[in-house]
């Protein structure tokens, strides 16, 4: 993935903070990109330009905008990602535009933090159809044309780490994201069992809290709040190493943005004060330092595989 030149990107999710940070960087590094959410709007008329990265002003419209009148390529095309339909039409319309596509990255999300019992029927059914129903739909209208140059797509999933601790407090929202790092897990697997080995699906999350819409309206109540913060530079940069990096090397990793630019294969960065949101401040880690190997002693060992789909193929001829 050394040679971006004529690669063709996909932003899911890229309206404003980190998808338009994602988006800016990527098409700074060679990439035509697809800039795709929901959210639209009349991008000559916004005065000043480019507008606040995380206030409502910036849109599709305005992130193509500002590509474009940086000299990259970029086209605005709006999603819903609750509807099937949309997605595909999206993906369509990315082959129509470019005639290929290289690179995936999912990171439409909708949140809600709250227990059990404090979160409605109605906001759990929008997290996981925006969440892991969004990211499934996306990733399957996606998949052959990923397969296709040569079999060397890539796929960068904003989720997180499994591990205990992140389900507490906000039950609803994990079920969602942990899922969407399942998907990233079992995705590598298929990948690997069908010997696609320059084809790789890495999940990726923030080790501190970084710059958004939600962290804007917490820094307005408390301003002291923005010396835990990290501009959205950082995770951009950590997509960009993911891509950068061979394949196999990061299948089916869940990897925080500060751990992975600090590895090897990441680019052993070890100077992070530049993505600091207040100068010489130190954010705090919101990550355990440690996390769990999910793998286990028989890991090889699966029992009697079943394959449904050959199964109901078989039943047809």
């Amino acid at each position: 993935m050394a040679d971006t030149k004529g690669n063709v990107a996909l932003v899911v999710g890229a309206s404003r903070g980190i998808g338009r940070q994602i988006a800016v960087d990527l098409a700074k590094n060679g990439y035509a990109v697809v800039v795709a959410a929901k959210s639209t709007s009349d991008a000559q008329n916004v005065v000043p330009f480019p507008p606040d990265p995380n206030s409502s002003l910036s849109t599709i419209s305005t992130v193509e905008r500002e590509i474009r009148e940086a000299g990259g390529q970029a086209t605005a095309i709006p999603v819903d990602v609750r509807d099937f339909a949309s997605v595909q039409k999206l993906v369509d319309r990315t082959i129509e535009t470019y005639n290929r596509l290289d690179v995936l990255i999912y990171n439409s999300g909708a949140i809600w933090w709250a227990s059990v019992d404090d979160t409605p029927m109605k906001r759990f059914q929008l997290m996981q159809r925006v969440n892991p129903e969004g990211l499934y739909g996306t990733i399957q209208a996606s998949l052959p044309h990923l397969k296709r140059h040569h079999q060397r797509g890539r796929i960068v999933v904003v989720s997180p780490p499994i591990y205990s601790r992140f389900f507490r407090g906000k039950t609803a929202y994990a079920v969602g994201k942990v899922g969407m790092s399942v998907l990233t897990k079992g995705l590598a697997m298929d990948f690997e069992r069908q010997g696609l080995r320059e084809m790789a699906v890495t999940s990726l999350w923030p080790a501190a809290a970084i710059e958004s819409a939600a962290t804007v309206k917490a820094t307005s109540t408390n301003p002291s709040e923005a010396r835990d913060l990290r501009r959205a530079t950082i995770f951009s940069d950590a997509v960009l190493a993911i891509l950068r990096a061979p394949a196999p090397s990061v299948n089916g990793q869940l990897e925080l943005d500060e751990d992975f630019l600090r590895s090897e294969v990441g680019g052993r960065i070890t100077d992070f004060s530049k993505y600091a949101l207040v100068p010489g401040s130190e954010p705090r880690r919101i990550m355990p330092a440690v996390l769990p190997d999910l793998t286990v002693a028989e890991q090889d060992d699966e029992g009697k595989r079943m394959d449904s789909a050959a199964e109901r193929r078989g039943a047809k001829l």
